[in-house]
């Protein structure tokens, strides 16, 4: 490649100028403190309007902590006791503290509820959380020094401000974690793959500045599409497996062309000229599964959209660029220091690394491969079965570990006080702008309240609506006895939504109404997924093809690619189900199960799958098509390509399913079902998929595999060597 050969040439001008990008877009990301997805901006469904109706008003909501009141021994609070009065005129003395509501006795009397309202109302809801956090501090300190006055209570303090602390908390750690264990672990597999620090060191060079870059260009890029808080993690994520991966291709390739005897110079243009360009294909192909996310019309998704193909083309570039350029600077250098036993270990399976493993599993593959092709099929179909009871939720609150001591204290408030729950919210507001009738409101919550009192299906609890501040939009909490990802919380949401809801509120005049919360976001993130994941699956499925047959100038080869990945995407989600939705894995990887799986999870697993799977494929098949040309058989020719990319492949598998296996070890729910899916993926698409299904369907597809239908002669060529 012309790109790769000028970096060569201009190694120290190539160096310098990915250095100044890299430290461009560090600087530049730094510099501003970017967009996070907030609010409305991720309504979807039939909760958007109510959400965006909410978000414009003026409510005066304050951030609240709530104080729990329990008797240490057992038995009964009186809310009208000395102790109890003197805690409420503490919690009012602190500064910053706007109001104190209660004390409200459970319904057994054996706890009393106090609601601490903090600050003055000052910006928007995460800017009043922020400067809450000092008041919250200080109403700890106060709760201390009322707890050794009052030796026979339990004081326990949780609200918006610790929760959001500790949730904060929870994502830095994991995030933290991934960035301190990835690290040594994909350089300890490199050394053991290379056997040489300087080879191993280079892949993980690339995969972070190129993680960096993402980073701060994903900041910048923050302005037109809102980040997530996820999205540094799948930068991370992703960049460390495409990046490791793409150098370890070129690497491996340079140095075994350099085995055969070939000049710095020639193996270094030998591979730029072959896993150069699989680089720069699977890169594409990576892109365009990842731009499918796009097609989902949720905020989510696009943030995650424009990290992931922000570090997949910033790792291509890289490669392309300043790795030949690193490459031709270090030279055989590139093999130093050696780490004796393992530099000899490697040396032995120098000859394409391949080994005795892989040629004792192609012969039987070879030999009998529509049987092999059939059990191949077989065994991941049954692995993808239980995919089809797979069960969405989203994640919140309730899927974090009760190691965290505020949610364990957020378990006892809503114990003693159900209402404190999770809570449908009923949004009301003008359609014209003008005030809300309050009185046919009212007549209106009256008659909601009617509906469901006395339905268990519901908390007890009165009913009312709390009015913004311009009076044109009200807001009605229903709370639940139940977690709002319980199924039951679904039928609920359905009768307030198809009868409850139009025959109360919805009949008032010039109003609208709608429901929103914690059960109408989960539903109706589900509804949007059931629509758009078709799209999503046929846009990602015919671009993927497009690019491999312009590729490889062969229809079949794109189609057979399309069928595997799809294999081994299915089987993953059988095996995120098979963990999650049971009760097995629990003991082994550390949480309680909800019995579901994250909503945002298939879909983003079938692209990022999709994608990563193409890096294995479309090296596997490039070394194949080598051996075509170089005038092998079909089956001399797949047993040459595998056996010639058994060792890089099987390596940066090694690292991938490493380095997503990291994740699975994280606190949250969503890391772990996100790092077991990869982690499955990969380990059976570079063992099953590449050692069975791929070698048995070329077998029998012979010189079929290279088909192209006469009309599709017109496209470019891309010349795939």
């Amino acid at each position: 490649m012309a790109v790769a050969r000028w970096s060569a040439r201009h190694r120290w001008t190539a160096l310098l100028l990915w250095v100044a990008f890299v430290a461009a877009a560090v600087v530049a990301g730094s510099a501003v403190p970017g967009r996070q997805l907030e609010g409305a901006d991720g309504a979807v469904g039939a909760s958007a309007p109510a959400d965006r109706a909410l978000e414009d008003a003026a409510f005066g909501d304050l951030p609240t902590e709530q104080v729990l009141v329990t008797p240490r021994g057992g038995g009964a609070v009186d809310p009208a006791s000395p102790d109890v009065a003197a805690l409420a005129g503490r919690l009012r003395a602190v500064e910053g503290v706007a109001r104190v509501d209660g004390p409200v006795p459970a319904q057994d009397g054996s706890a009393v509820l106090l609601t601490v309202g903090l600050g003055d109302g000052r910006g928007d809801a995460a800017e009043q959380v922020e400067a809450a956090e000092p008041v919250s501090a200080a109403l700890a300190q106060a709760l201390a020094g009322a707890a050794e006055r009052a030796p026979d209570l339990r004081l326990q303090q949780v609200g918006d401000v610790t929760l959001g602390a500790a949730v904060d908390r929870v994502y830095e750690d994991d995030l933290r974690q991934a960035e301190v264990l990835s690290l040594p672990v994909s350089l300890a597999i490199l050394v053991v793959a290379f056997g040489a620090l300087l080879a191993a060191g280079v892949p993980l060079l690339l995969a972070l500045s190129a993680v960096g870059a993402a980073m701060g260009l994903s900041t910048l890029a923050s302005y037109l599409v809102p980040s997530t808080d996820v999205t540094a993690s799948v930068i991370l994520l992703v960049g460390m497996a495409v990046g490791v991966d793409y150098s370890l291709f070129y690497v491996r390739r340079e140095r075994e062309e350099r085995d055969r005897g070939a000049s710095d110079r020639d193996a270094l243009e030998t591979a730029a000229a072959t896993s150069g360009r699989a680089v720069v294909v699977s890169g594409v192909t990576v892109v365009v599964a990842m731009a499918g996310m796009l097609l989902a019309g949720e905020a989510t998704f696009a943030s995650l959209a424009v990290g992931t193909i922000l570090v997949v083309a910033v790792s291509v570039i890289g490669s392309v660029t300043v790795l030949p350029a690193l490459l031709a600077l270090l030279g055989r250098r590139v093999d130093r220091p050696r780490v004796p036993l393992l530099w000899r270990l490697q040396r032995r399976s120098a000859n394409g690394g391949a080994g005795r493993l892989w040629p004792a599993v192609l012969r039987p593959v070879l030999a009998r491969p529509a049987l092999a092709l059939a059990l191949g099929v077989a065994s991941l179909l049954a692995l993808a079965a239980p995919a089809l009871g797979m069960r969405l939720s989203s994640p919140g609150l309730d899927d974090l570990p009760r190691s965290i001591p505020e949610l364990r204290v957020l378990d006892d408030v809503r114990a003693a006080f159900p209402a404190e729950g999770d809570a449908h919210t009923v949004a009301v507001w003008s359609r014209d702008g003008a005030a809300l009738d309050r009185a046919a409101v009212d007549a209106a919550v009256a008659g909601l309240q009617e509906r469901v009192a006395g339905d268990d299906r519901f908390a007890p609890g009165g009913l009312a609506a709390e009015y913004d501040e311009g009076g044109d939009v009200a807001r009605v909490d229903v709370p639940l006895p139940y977690r709002a990802d319980d199924p039951r919380a679904d039928a609920t949401l359905e009768l307030l939504r198809e009868d409850v809801v139009p025959a109360t509120l919805g009949a008032v005049d010039g109003a609208e109404a709608a429901v929103t919360g914690s059960t109408a976001w989960n539903v109706d993130f589900r509804t949007l997924l059931d629509e758009r994941m078709p799209y999503v699956v046929g846009f990602v499925l015919l671009l993927t093809v497009l690019v491999l047959v312009l590729s490889f100038r062969s229809l079949t080869v794109a189609l057979t690619a399309a069928a595997l990945n799809l294999l081994s995407v299915a089987a993953a989600y059988g095996v995120v189900v098979l963990v999650f939705q049971g009760e097995w894995a629990e003991g082994l990887l550390g949480f309680e199960s909800n019995g579901a799986v994250v909503t945002w999870l298939p879909l983003f697993l079938f692209v990022i799958l999709f994608g990563l799977s193409m890096d294995y494929h479309v090296f596997v098949v490039s070394r194949i098509r080598e051996g075509v040309r170089a005038g092998l058989g079909t089956r001399e020719a797949v047993a040459h390509g595998i056996t010639r990319s058994a060792g890089v492949v099987t390596s940066a598998a090694a690292v991938m399913v490493a380095v997503f296996a990291i994740f699975a070890s994280l606190t949250a729910l969503d890391f772990k079902q996100l790092g077991v899916g990869l982690a499955a993926a990969i380990l059976i698409d570079a063992t099953v998929v590449r050692a069975v299904l791929l070698p048995s369907a070329m077998a029998l597809l012979g010189e079929r595999n290279w088909w192209l239908p006469r009309p599709l002669h017109r496209l470019p060529d891309l010349g795939h060597g």
